[in-house]
């Protein structure tokens, strides 16, 4: 099973933006998440095609089951 973080951004043009952690630390408090987030707008680190990432829209954790079958 893999997990992932990610976190969602709107930008400039009110565009959807995600981020995403491969294998986030268990302990992760929405606190922590929510402080990460604010420092990557206020660094303004990353571009998107819709601009600047201005607010923050949300987060999630995405678990992945694989189950490999026999063929």
């Amino acid at each position: 099973m893999s997990k992932k973080l990610e976190l969602i951004f709107k930008n400039q043009m009110d565009r959807i933006s995600r981020i995403s952690v491969d294998e986030p630390r268990e302990d992760l408090t929405e606190l922590e998440i929510t402080e990460a987030m604010n420092a990557l707008i206020e660094k303004n680190i990353f571009k998107t095609s819709g601009g600047d990432l201005k607010t923050i829209s949300g987060a999630r954790i995405i678990t992945t089951q694989v189950e490999e079958l026999e063929v």
